[in-house]
C-alpha cells in the first residue's frame, strides 16, 4: 500500500496521533477515501482525503481543510471551549494591536539553542522598519541555522558587533510593549548578549528595557485549535515565512491582523 495514495488505504486503520490511538473506518457504502474517526468508542468526525489547492484532509463537519491527517484528527480533537478561547485570542490581538506602544521583535541566530544574534529587525504596529541590521555574532554559525536563514560567518565579518548596536536598539524597546513570535527565545538571546558585555553597558541597558514582553505563539495555537492529546493543550503552530528579521515581523503583524 503506497502511504502517499490514500485512494489505496484500508478500510480500517489505527493510526497514532501524539501518542493517542484513533480508529480509522470506511463507511461500507463507499469506496471513496472517506473515514469516520473515533477514540475509543467516542466518534469524533468524518475526514476526506482530498487533492486540492486547500489542503488534502477536508473536515466537512467544521467546514476545514487540513494538509495532513494527523492535523485533521487534532482538529476533531480540540475542547469544547474552543469556541470561547479564539473569541478571548480575537479581543487579545485587538487589544495588542491597539496599543500605540508596540513594537514587533525576530531574532535570527547562531543556532537553536544558547544562541547569539546574526540578525535583529524591529518594526512598528503598521510594520514599518524600525531597526533592521545584521550582527557579527563573535561566534560560530551551525549549519541548521545558515540553512535558515542563509547566513554564513563571511557574510557577517564585517558586520557591526551587538554592543555597536546597543544603544540605538536599547532607546528603541525602552518602556514599549514588545511582540514576538516565542518572545521567551527572542528575549533570552538579547540576555545572553547583554551579559557578556561590559558591566557598565550592562548597567545602561537595565533602564532601557521593554515595559513589557507579549507573546503570540500560545495565543495563535489556541487560534489555530489543533489539539495535543499528548500535551493537553493546543499545539504549537509554525508561523511559516522565510527565516528573515523585518520579513517575519511583516509576516506576524499580518497574523495578528487575521486573527482579529
Amino acid at each position: 500500500m503506497d502511504p502517499d495514495d490514500v485512494t489505496q488505504w484500508d478500510h480500517w486503520l489505527d493510526h497514532l496521533v501524539d501518542g493517542a490511538p484513533v480508529q480509522l473506518v470506511r463507511p461500507s457504502d463507499t469506496d471513496r477515501p472517506t473515514w469516520a474517526a473515533y477514540e475509543e468508542t467516542r466518534y469524533l468526525g468524518t475526514v476526506h482525503g482530498q487533492f486540492d489547492f486547500d489542503g488534502r484532509w477536508h473536515v466537512q463537519s467544521l467546514n476545514e481543510r487540513h494538509l495532513n491527517l494527523d492535523d485533521a484528527v487534532r482538529a476533531l480533537r480540540r475542547p469544547a471551549t474552543w469556541a470561547a478561547d479564539r473569541e478571548r485570542v480575537r479581543r487579545w490581538a485587538r487589544n495588542t494591536l491597539s496599543d500605540p506602544r508596540l513594537l514587533v521583535l525576530d531574532i535570527q541566530t547562531t543556532g537553536l539553542d544558547t544562541a547569539w544574534a546574526v540578525q535583529i529587525g524591529v518594526t512598528d504596529r503598521d510594520g514599518n522598519a524600525l531597526f533592521d541590521e545584521l550582527v557579527n555574532p563573535l561566534a560560530d554559525i551551525t549549519p541548521e541555522a545558515t540553512a535558515l536563514h542563509g547566513l554564513a560567518p563571511n557574510q557577517l565579518a564585517s558586520a557591526p558587533t551587538f554592543d555597536t548596536l546597543l544603544p540605538d536598539l536599547a532607546h528603541l524597546l525602552a518602556n514599549r510593549c514588545c511582540l514576538a513570535y516565542n518572545a521567551d527565545f527572542d528575549r533570552a538571546v538579547l540576555e545572553r548578549e547583554i551579559h557578556r558585555l561590559p558591566q557598565l553597558a550592562r548597567t545602561n541597558w537595565a533602564t532601557l528595557h521593554p515595559r513589557t514582553w507579549t507573546d503570540a505563539m500560545a495565543p495563535y495555537a489556541a487560534w489555530k485549535g489543533l489539539w495535543s492529546a499528548r500535551h493537553c493543550s493546543y499545539r504549537y503552530q509554525p508561523l511559516g515565512g522565510i527565516y528573515e528579521a523585518v520579513t517575519n515581523c511583516r509576516r506576524l503583524l499580518s497574523t495578528m491582523r487575521h486573527m482579529c
